[in-house]
């Protein structure tokens, strides 16, 4: 039988300093770019649950997909990770460390309600990538015709300046991976394709892999 992660308290002692540290850096850098933020001290429980918690009322959940549980192994963090992004109430963009802005956007597809939910959910939240390169990818195993593809792309049209619509026939997830990487700086954009062919290479180990090994965000859109 198949369970959830279970959350462990930490027993790393807290080294105050680097605490106190890193949160007036990250209070300088939101005071710089003019972000509203808030510090929140009086957290109670697993830290994955209160981040959870705060997504409800969230437009967008950043989350570093090294520093997150950064004290516990690869196996261990990556369940956390996937808990958050199957649990989480708002959009995530899981990035790597060091990753440089995107010169492409790529937008996963299968014409099911999940996938145009993401990149609905991408191009509104982030309209300042209006002039940057999207590829629409519509993954598939067979020759079947890219679903509804007038009405995805008239949507694109109306929000991004260029934009190209490929199908690429895959047979595992190490094709994604080829495709990705011959596409230089990418930002990877993906629904929750329940029922598709890409439902389990969208997990945390694959979506890990993308953003370790290829050092480019993924965001992640479900209702």
């Amino acid at each position: 039988m198949l369970a959830g992660p279970m959350y462990v308290t930490e027993v790393v002692k807290k080294d105050d300093a680097v605490l106190l540290k890193n949160i007036a850096l990250f209070e300088e850098s939101c005071k710089t770019n003019n972000i509203k933020y808030e510090i929140l001290s009086d957290a109670t429980g697993p830290a994955t649950q209160a981040v959870i918690d705060e997504t409800r009322y969230a437009d967008l959940l950043v989350l570093s997909a090294k520093s997150f549980y950064g004290n516990l192994d690869d196996d261990t963090r990556e369940e956390y990770i996937a808990d958050v992004l199957h649990k989480s109430e708002c959009p995530v963009v899981l990035i790597p460390d060091n990753f440089q802005l995107p010169d492409n956007i790529i937008l996963s597809y299968d014409g099911s309600e999940a996938s145009v939910y993401a990149i609905k959910q991408f191009t509104y939240l982030f309209p300042q990538f209006k002039g940057v390169r999207v590829l629409l990818a519509y993954f598939s195993k067979n020759s079947d015709p890219i679903p509804e593809r007038t009405q995805i792309a008239n949507f694109l049209e109306a929000h991004y300046n260029t934009v190209t619509i490929t199908k690429l026939k895959i047979t595992d997830k190490k094709d994604i991976e080829k495709w990705i990487e011959d596409n230089g700086d990418t930002l990877f954009v993906a629904g929750a394709h329940h029922r598709s062919m890409l439902s389990e290479m969208f997990k945390s180990s694959f979506i890990n892999e993308v953003v370790h090994r290829h050092k480019i965000p993924v965001f992640v859109a479900h209702k």
